[in-house]
Formats: C-alpha cells, structure tokens, sequence
C-alpha cells in the first residue's frame, strides 16, 4: 500500500507567504520612476545599449503631431515636465507637449530625472481611442 505524505496546510502558507514576500521586496528594490530611484553613484550603472547613429530621425513634437502616423518610430529631445499618473508623462520639446507613456523599467538605473533634465525618448508615436500618445521604448539623458 502506498502511503502519501501531506503537508500541513500552515507550511503551504507559510511557504506562499515567504515567496510573496521575497517576490514584493525583490520589485520594490527595483523600482524606479520620474525621480530616480537613486542618486547614489555607488548604486548607479551607466546606461547599456547601442548609442551609436540611427536611421530613426530626431523629430520635433509639433512635427510628429501634424504629420506622425500610427506606429511611427521616432526619437524626442527635450524634458519630461510632469508625471500625469501611472505610466503616463507630458513631455515638451519647445515645440509643442505629447502625453507620453514610459514603463517604470525604462527609466535609466541610478540617474535622476525630473523636469530640468534633457532627455531622449526612443519610441513610437500611439494613435488610439485615447488620443495620440508617445510609447517610450528607451530614455537616454542628454550630457
């Protein structure tokens, strides 16, 4: 006769508790935003990936605005002035301002950004049901 061996219900919710823990400390270690998520240059990395040229032009907002199609990848200078909620971000180039909608994740690690600093914004331009918005892919800080 085979016997099964079962675990009390405490240690499985001992055990989910533990990994639900690990898994909200492990995400609040890692989150960033506008700000930063430091400005301690021992914690900081520097930006990784290709920064070499690029077929994808640099366009002003006013021009991706007027004449920008859905999908359309384009890179944006200029500053993000202010965190609307959530993702979503306004961001002005002197041109004109664009909602812009930028993943936690792609805020570059160790590097403050707020409403002073240049920036580049890799992306595409969103025409949807919630109007024209920016996807960021990548944000680089302008030197």
């Amino acid at each position: 006769m085979t016997q099964t061996i079962q675990r009390p219900a405490f240690l499985r919710t001992l055990l989910a508790s533990a990994a639900l823990a690990g898994a909200l400390a492990a995400g609040g270690a890692a989150a960033q935003g506008y700000s930063g998520p430091s400005t301690n240059p021992a914690t900081a990395t520097q930006q990784q990936g290709y920064a070499g040229p690029s077929s994808i032009k640099v366009i002003s907002v006013k021009e991706l605005t007027a004449t920008g199609r859905d999908d359309q990848k384009a890179i944006l200078r200029g500053r993000i002035v202010s965190h609307d909620g959530d993702d979503h971000y306004t961001f002005d180039d002197g041109t004109g301002q664009i909602r812009v909608d930028i993943d936690d994740d792609d805020f570059p690690v160790g590097v403050k950004i707020d409403d002073k600093t240049q920036v580049e914004l890799h992306g595409e331009l969103g025409k949807g049901r919630r109007g024209v918005e920016f996807e960021v892919d990548e944000i680089r800080v302008i030197q």
